[in-house]
Order: C-alpha cells, then structure tokens, then sequence
C-alpha cells in the first residue's frame, strides 16, 4: 500500500481484516490496523481495506435450535441464510475497494450462509458454517471453487458473517460464472466452542463438509455443482488448500474430484522454515508475538504442551493470553496486549524449545507438516504463489512444499511474486492469474 493510499483511507477502510489490525511495529490503533498483513502459520492476511465489519449476527458461535432434528451425516445442511445480492458493478466496486482485480467479473453475485454438520479434531459430532456465492444468470452446473481464508481470531470476522474481504473475493470468483464457497472453519463464524487454530486436518474436513453442505443448497438455488473442484487459499489458507486437496485427490468424496490447486503464501513447513524465520528475524518481530501466542495456546488443546500458561508465558501475558484467543476478541483489542518481542512473552525455557523443538511441540508441529507429502494426480494442475519480500510466511515456505511435491512425481509451478511483495502484495498480484485459471460455468 503506497502512503497516499494510506492517507486516503475510508473510515470502513481502517476497520480491516485481523491480520492487518493485529500487529504492527507501534502500539497505536491507527498504526496497529495497517500492521502486519496477515497470517504465517499463524494469522489472517488481510485482504486490504475491508468494508466495515457488521456485528456477529445472533447466535454467532452457537449451535443451531434445529440440529437435533437435522439429519445426522457430515456434511448435512442444517440452515441456508440469504445474505443478499449484489450487482455486477456492486461486485466490482467492492473487490476493487479491496485492491482485488476485477476484470473477470461477468454477473451478479447471491450470498448465502450455510450451516451444516461437521466434526471436531477428536472426531465428535459439532457444526459450522459458511459462504455460498452463486452467479446471478450463469448457468446452473457451477463449478465449485473453495477459498480458504486466512488465519482469524475473531469468529465474527469469517467470511460468513464479515462484510469482509474474504466475501468480496469468494463474490468475484462467483461473478465470473462458479460457485464459490468460502468455509469458515471451525469455532469461526456461527461454529461453537474455541477455534483449533492450525490444526490443518480439522479446517480440511470443515471445508469438505462444507464443499458437500453447498452441494446440498444449490439444487434449492437453481443450481447445480460440477464435479471437478479447484482450491484456493492465502495464509493458512494455503495450508488448508493444500491438505484438503490431499483429501479430494484421494476420493473423500465421490461426487468430487480435484482439478486445481492455487494456494497463496502458505505456512507448509513449520518446524523446518516458519518457526526458525520467527528467531532469524525473516519474519516481523510482532507478527511472531502474534503467531506464536495463538498456535500455543489452540494447540495446548489437541496437543498438551503445558498445564498451565506461566510454564509458557511470561507475567503479565500468562494471565491473559488464553482469554485473549477465545474467539471473541477482534486482533485490534489483542495485538496492544501482548508484548513486542518473543523474549518478553515466552519463559527462557520456551523461549529455548520453540528453537529446538522435541516432544510434544515437535509432534504438534509435525503433524501440520505434511499437507504436501503426497502424490497428486498426474491431471491436478498446481501453482504454489509466494514472493521473497513476505515478512509474515518466508518463501522458504513454499519451496519446501514444491520440493516434497516434486518427490512425489507432481509437476508444480512456483510464482514468486518479487522481492518488493509483502504478504499482502503477493496476494494481490496472485489473484488474477488465479482467477482468470478457475473453469468457469458453460452455457
């Protein structure tokens, strides 16, 4: 963002997404939401100046009345919730108020929330939901595309129930003739309970779920989802592209199959590249603060790293950190609540193992490392898109999941977006090369 863009901001233009309000290098508000651009293994990249963001809608991370009564398989629809439609022109103008090239925007765009069954990382029955944008006119066997957002720590911030950016992207992959699904994952959005942030497997399943939910509401619509599914995603995203990828090439569902994947600077390889860049100062210090904060404490929750937070974190921030990430505090009220540096956070003891990771952490971290140790389908096309100027998801990134890829016999095309591209930038420069390769609807 150039400074006359900045100076130039709207007052909905400086209520943005969570990455960019969470951290910056000063602690002032103003400055804290143009801070960081969004989520190495750990956060949202913003996807620029966000309309202003609606309150939660009512009952936002319950459950709903009806679930007792609704069917009982993954995937089950339970509500489906018009959330407006929008012109051709309304399409474009907030895509480009997002910075997001709209030149491949053809129609109008419905919006729905979707609510659905689903399960939780220890493979109990829970909910959640979701965004259904379906072309206004074009056409009714839709090609499904999923976008998966990036790392959030406000449920009321998902794409479902934001008037954010994450909805002005998944509108203007609609608008060119698809039907684009954007999940919010779990404890996000109307989903219950806490968000088990990073856990790749659980956002995987959530958004196959989800993918299957939509198929369910588009007959309703006057639609139809075809059977071939692109995947796209930034940030985290990226690491939920490619591990739900993992599970559509491998048959989870025999209505799809996968045909692109298109992830946008992608956390792939924690232990290896993400965490060492925190300590190495290839990502900003703040962002670290950020990210490693919430991957703790979610992850103390799948994986047991401490019984209690001062073994991890330093006073004050032991005392409030866990309330911090509990799904309902926008990034803006948490990024002036935690400290500059990694040093002032952890303990000298984590302070020592998040550098030399063994144990549990090791497993935790593991076990998010393998969304690109597997063969694709010689027909899957796959572009991975980084840039050599991101602070917040190093490259290193994204070379480590094409090299796994590449063992495995995939042919993968890497996009690196330059060294003056930020997190955010190469995010905005993937985008139309990523939408102008979506299958679009035929007539």
């Amino acid at each position: 963002m150039t400074k006359t863009q900045q100076t130039s901001q709207t007052a909905d233009g400086k209520r943005q997404s969570e990455a960019r309000t969470a951290v910056t290098r000063s602690a002032s508000p103003r400055r804290l939401s143009r801070g960081l651009a969004a989520g190495a293994a750990l956060l949202l990249a913003a996807l620029t100046a966000a309309p202003a963001l609606a309150a939660p809608p009512a009952g936002a991370g319950q459950a709903p009345a009806d679930v007792a009564q609704a069917g009982q398989g993954r995937g089950t629809l339970l509500s489906l919730t018009p959330l407006g439609s929008r012109r051709r022109d309304e399409v474009v103008a907030r895509a480009q108020k997002a910075g997001l090239d709209a030149g491949t925007a053809r129609y109008g765009v419905a919006a729905y929330r979707l609510t659905y069954r689903t399960i939780t990382p220890d493979g109990r029955p829970t909910t959640a939901s979701g965004l259904l944008a379906l072309p206004r006119g074009g056409g009714r066997q839709l090609p499904p595309v999923v976008h998966t957002h990036g790392t959030l720590a406000y449920r009321g911030y998902a794409p479902s129930v934001s008037e954010g950016p994450d909805r002005a992207v998944t509108a203007l992959y609609a608008s060119a003739g698809r039907a684009a699904i954007a999940p919010d994952y779990l404890g996000l959005g109307m989903s219950p309970g806490r968000h088990p942030y990073m856990d790749a497997r659980s956002a995987a399943s959530a958004s196959l779920d989800m993918l299957r939910a939509a198929r369910s509401a588009a007959p309703r619509l006057g639609a139809a989802l075809a059977h071939e599914v692109s995947v796209t995603g930034f940030s985290q995203g990226g690491q939920v592209t490619m591990e739900l990828g993992r599970a559509l090439d491998r048959g989870a569902d025999p209505h799809f199959r996968l045909g692109m994947l298109a992830p946008v600077g992608g956390p792939y390889d924690l232990d290896g590249s993400e965490l060492p860049a925190m300590f190495d100062g290839r990502v900003d210090t703040r962002s670290a603060v950020f990210y490693i904060a919430f991957f703790l404490t979610a992850q103390n929750r799948l994986h047991p790293l401490y019984t209690h937070p001062g073994e991890v974190f330093r006073a004050p921030y032991a005392d409030r950190v866990e309330e911090l990430f509990d799904g309902d505090h926008p990034a803006e009220d948490i990024a002036g609540k935690l400290p500059g540096r990694l040093e002032d956070l952890l303990t000298d003891t984590w302070y020592r193992k998040l550098q030399h990771p063994s144990g549990a952490l090791l497993e935790a971290l593991r076990a998010n490392d393998r969304t690109c140790d597997w063969t694709p389908d010689r027909e899957v096309r796959i572009t991975l898109y980084t840039a050599t100027g991101d602070r917040d998801v190093p490259i290193a990134n994204t070379r480590s999941c094409a090299d796994e890829l590449s063992g495995h016999g995939a042919k993968v095309t890497v996009v690196d977006q330059g060294r003056d591209a930020d997190h955010y930038t190469s995010f905005l420069r993937s985008e139309p090369s990523i939408a102008r390769a979506l299958p679009v609807a035929r007539r």
